[in-house]
């Protein structure tokens, strides 16, 4: 009896042993090497100083350019920020920036996640030629394709039309959209869908009611790479618009740039600063999502 209980009483001590204790100290985490930390620290700072010096910049003054280039706002000024607001001209550029995003975004969306489902969940001749098409625009940036695709907006009688963006930022954004929905709409179970059927579900039906919903880690990610790419584009905007009524932001900046105001620094970056506000905003609050909707594409 006493060598059963001191064999039952020898196994509870290894048991316990190797049993983290949860009640106790948590692990400390290990940090790593501290050089890497170091050069994230100075990649970081190169991307945020830019940034800060253009917001610190819209709140001084251009004789403070002249005396210290590099100095911080003395006395600080918002008289810049005020100005550029109280303009009619930036709001309706700021409006025009907003028609684009949003059109765009939603073409890229419905387009890019109606050719994922098909691509995802259906067999069919010259499947892998067409995701492959679709890998390959990856490779293709619009820099190379802005004088035949100039070409094609002016035959369709697009130049100066907010459509003359909206139509080639989709036909561009596909691509990237379909790499990340696909993996997402391969992962749906093929029960799910076969139960579905049974129960008497169209194809259209599962679609709308299934894959949608499922699949809205991914949809917001490409929503949001869309918007924010369609905020930023400068060059498509600039060969397709003319006049300063269809500009939008980025434009309006470079306009500003060329204009009387060319020589006023100060408010140059004040309205710098506001046009990369929004975008900044947007993808500071959705920054987990975008993350979160390129992880789950890469485990699909």
């Amino acid at each position: 009896m006493s060598a059963t209980t001191a064999k039952s009483a020898n196994l509870t001590g290894i048991a316990r042993r190797r049993r983290p204790d949860r009640g106790g100290d948590p692990v400390k985490q290990k940090w790593g090497n501290p050089f890497t930390y170091l050069v994230a620290l100075l990649f970081i700072a190169a991307c945020i100083a830019p940034v800060l010096f253009i917001v610190l910049g819209g709140f001084r003054t251009n004789s403070q350019f002249t005396t210290d280039p590099s100095g911080l706002p003395s006395p600080w000024s918002v008289g810049n920020y005020t100005d550029v607001l109280s303009t009619q001209t930036f709001w309706g550029q700021f409006a025009n920036s907003i028609a684009v995003g949003l059109a765009s975004t939603a073409g890229i969306v419905v387009l890019g996640l109606m050719v994922s489902f098909v691509i995802a969940r259906y067999e069919f001749k010259f499947k892998g030629a067409m995701y492959s098409l679709f890998a390959a625009g990856l490779m293709f940036p619009l820099v190379i394709a802005i004088t035949p695709l100039y070409i094609m907006i002016k035959n369709l009688g697009l130049i100066d039309n907010l459509l003359g963006i909206i139509i080639p930022q989709i036909a561009f954004g596909l691509p990237t959209t379909v790499i990340i929905l696909v993996p997402f709409l391969k992962a749906i179970p093929k029960e799910l869908e076969e139960a579905a059927s049974i129960d008497g579900t169209s194809r259209l039906g599962f679609f709308f009611r299934m894959v949608i919903p499922l699949s809205t880690p991914g949809v917001v990610t490409v929503s949001i790479l869309g918007f924010l790419g369609s905020w930023n584009n400068y060059l498509l905007p600039l060969y397709v618009l003319n006049s300063q009524a269809n500009y939008t932001l980025p434009l309006g900046v470079q306009a500003l740039s060329a204009s009387q105001y060319s020589q006023d620094t100060a408010k140059i970056l004040a309205f710098t600063s506001l046009a990369m506000l929004p975008a900044l905003i947007f993808f500071s609050i959705f920054e987990k999502k975008i993350v979160g909707g390129l992880t789950g594409a890469v485990k699909g």
